[in-house]
């Protein structure tokens, strides 16, 4: 195909909820318009690679269906009626919203909330900054990563681990936790250079077999919420066969006798009959890991997904302090790096007006919070008006029943910023559009590797669009607040926190070089110095209350938390009444609710569907492509049974989160998931949800 003749090469980074975060070379093709996304090659954690959904992002960007004026409603919540408006009158009005609801109960009332649509640190941040000047309601983030990163930095002291690059250098290379292939491909390039280039061996540990799963050496499919089982197995056979290392387990840990008195009875065939898995497999696993000294254990945010999780993930890692992995390049525990950057956001997010007795309210509950539930309200005003950036609640929080409830008071203001409408735009009361990725500037930095990257505004905003910034500082205009943020650019606000962050060279040099290493050396990076607990020792025995510090301390059955490595039998179990359990993982072509609008990903995800096992559907007498209801006590959806024997007997799997309104009765997947915190400090248990499956009733 032949370029156009003033293409040129631009260069951002995927702002999406991912930890590649991938450097990106992107085609321009004039100023408004943009064709191919490629990975950068020269970027040696993204080495040329992205997943499909980025490379055809110009579905996205050019979507028809694009939201490209403000709009205010006209007909009832959630039909969908609006009527185009002004910028200055839809500011306006939201202010007016605003300062109405406040003086009837005060500040507490508004709730600003946003999630991670785009990752990127003013964009996405900068909402706080308004939240903190105005002391409205504040938000405890805990949909997606707080039972992982708890369970990590319970053993480790530090959310931070071996160079991810080492990946390409391991000799075995453990994905737990996490379809690679589906949501951070990355990982999948540098395993699969490994197994070229040193012969590496791929394990792959997972509910169901997935795309990662089939490119596996030894695949390892467990039930859901089992998987601290399988760990403790694993390092019951390694004390038991002479491979833990007792020398680096003596320096490095804190009660390595403790730990294997307490496995001598967690064997291969205890954790077996828990997980599903044969002896057999347990006892191959273990002992690849024992004789393998460069062991790489890529641990995914699925612990974040069972009410276990945090424990479950502390003792996945574990095993890797038990091996001493830890000491090899190309071997120990990654999760996360985000302790590596130390980045001073006090501009972006206003930190030094900050009002920490305001109440902290759990991003998770909005369903109880919009329904007047005085324990998630803390006791505290109602919910009156919000401001919603990067996020669709409506579709991806749990119990949905209570959250369309919610949204459906007459006497909820909400304001929705957004690209599209989505589930939770249909319900605002004003809709304002945003812009995408390169049509404003903004920082990144991945979670999954250790660069900071810097996503300039490429092309022109079609239509009204605004950046999520603009929205802020006209916002803070009309409340009446300043703050020396709001008078700063996108730009000058990435340029501020370099320079205050230990980057000198501000945002000349990161322009200049276009992404800035942050990995630590080796010794640090693989705590060979010590872990980052006081006395640099790996926690066999965290104290959980201490790891991590929100406003209102420890949430869920905390207590009851196991002093070492167990498996805790806290998840929705199966019953006679709900025979199944249901996992929602990622989907291929989606990114939570992105990509749903685009034509590609639904031809290619097709109708919503649920997976089961031929042998549970011959047993209800179902047949491949019926239509069935799933239930539970928190409500029932409709899905498109297909026949798949790549997952337990017992467990059933959705895959993505679709709009609400692409099902048979609009009931979302996430009507069956709860929003009870999971311990010890909040969190969904997405995966982990006991349901019923029946032939499907006609609808009225």
């Amino acid at each position: 195909m032949n370029r156009p003749v003033n293409m040129r090469i631009g260069h951002s980074a995927c702002p999406h909820d991912c930890p590649s975060t991938c450097a990106l070379d992107v085609e321009v093709l004039d100023e408004r318009t943009i064709g191919r996304i490629r990975g950068a090659s020269d970027n040696a954690y993204t080495a040329g690679v992205i997943c499909a959904k980025v490379a055809r992002y110009a579905e996205r960007v050019h979507h028809p269906d694009r939201l490209m004026q403000p709009m205010r409603r006209t007909g009832p919540k959630g039909s969908g009626q609006f009527a185009p408006i002004s910028w200055d009158e839809a500011l306006d009005r939201i202010a007016e919203a605003f300062i109405a609801a406040e003086t009837r109960h005060g500040a507490e009332t508004v709730w600003p909330y946003f999630y991670a649509g785009t990752m990127g640190l003013v964009q996405r941040d900068g909402i706080e900054r308004l939240r903190h000047a105005k002391r409205y309601s504040g938000e405890f983030g805990t949909i997606c990563t707080n039972l992982a990163w708890t369970g990590y930095i319970a053993g480790t002291g530090r959310l931070a681990g071996p160079d991810p690059r080492e990946i390409a250098k391991s000799d075995f290379v453990v994905i737990w936790g996490t379809n690679v292939v589906v949501t951070q491909v990355n990982v999948m390039t540098h395993a699969a250079r490994a197994r070229k280039e040193r012969g590496a061996k791929i394990a792959v540990v997972d509910i169901y077999r997935n795309a990662t799963m089939d490119q596996a050496d030894l695949p390892l499919i467990i039930r859901p919420g089992t998987d601290a089982a399988l760990a403790c197995a694993v390092m019951h056979v390694l004390f038991r066969d002479g491979l833990a290392d007792r020398a680096y387990l003596a320096r490095y840990s804190d009660a390595p006798e403790e730990l294997e008195a307490h496995l001598q009875s967690r064997t291969p065939e205890w954790a077996a009959a828990i997980t599903g898995l044969t002896v057999a497999e347990i006892e191959e696993f273990a002992r690849l890991i024992g004789t393998t000294k460069r062991t790489f254990f890529r641990l995914g945010y699925g612990f974040s997904r069972s009410r276990n999780g945090a424990v479950a993930m502390h003792a996945a890692a574990s095993i890797a302090t038990v091996a001493g992995s830890w000491q090899y390049e190309g071997g120990g525990a990654f999760h996360n790096n985000g302790a590596i950057y130390k980045l001073n956001k006090k501009m972006i997010e206003g930190l030094d007006v900050r009002d920490r007795s305001v109440r902290m309210l759990d991003q998770s509950r909005i369903g109880p919070i919009l329904t007047g539930d005085a324990d998630a309200l803390k006791g505290g005003p109602p919910v009156t008006a919000m401001l919603i950036q990067n996020t669709n609640p409506v579709t991806v929080c749990p119990e949905q029943a209570l959250v369309r409830q919610g949204f459906a008071r007459e006497d909820l203001f909400v304001a929705v910023h957004e690209q599209f409408m989505t589930d939770t735009a249909r319900m605002a009361d004003i809709v304002l559009p945003a812009t995408q990725f390169l049509e404003h500037d903004d920082i990144y930095k991945g979670g999954g590797h250790q660069y900071i990257l810097f996503g300039p505004k490429l092309i022109e905003a079609p239509g009204e669009t605004r950046e999520n910034h603009f929205v802020h500082v006209e916002l803070a205009k009309r409340l009446g607040v300043t703050h020396p943020g709001f008078d700063m650019t996108a730009r000058e606000h990435i340029d501020w926190m370099l320079r205050h962050s230990g980057f000198p060279g501000g945002l000349p040099e990161l322009e200049e070089k276009r992404f800035l290493d942050c990995q630590p050396d080796f010794e640090t990076a693989h705590y060979l110095r010590g872990f980052g607990h006081p006395d640099g020792k790996f926690r066999f025995k965290p104290t959980w209350t201490k790891v991590m510090a929100p406003n209102d301390g420890p949430m869920g059955p905390w207590r009851d938390m196991p002093k070492l490595p167990d498996q805790w039998d806290v998840i929705e179990a199966a019953d006679e009444a709900h025979p199944f359990r249901l996992a929602t993982p990622p989907a291929r072509n989606l990114l939570n609710s992105t990509f749903t609008e685009t034509p590609t990903a639904g031809a290619r995800e097709g109708v919503p569907s649920l997976l089961m096992h031929p042998e549970d559907a011959a047993r209800l007498g179902l047949a491949e492509g019926a239509t069935v209801e799933v239930g539970n006590g928190r409500g029932v959806v409709r899905l498109t049974l297909k026949l798949f024997d790549g997952l337990r007997r017992g467990v059933v799997i959705h895959e993505g989160i679709r709009s609400n309104t692409s099902f048979a009765d609009g009931q979302g997947i996430n009507t069956l998931v709860g929003s009870d915190p999971a311990a010890p400090y909040g969190g969904v248990a997405f995966h982990d949800n006991k349901v019923w499956v029946r032939d499907a009733e006609p609808l009225q």
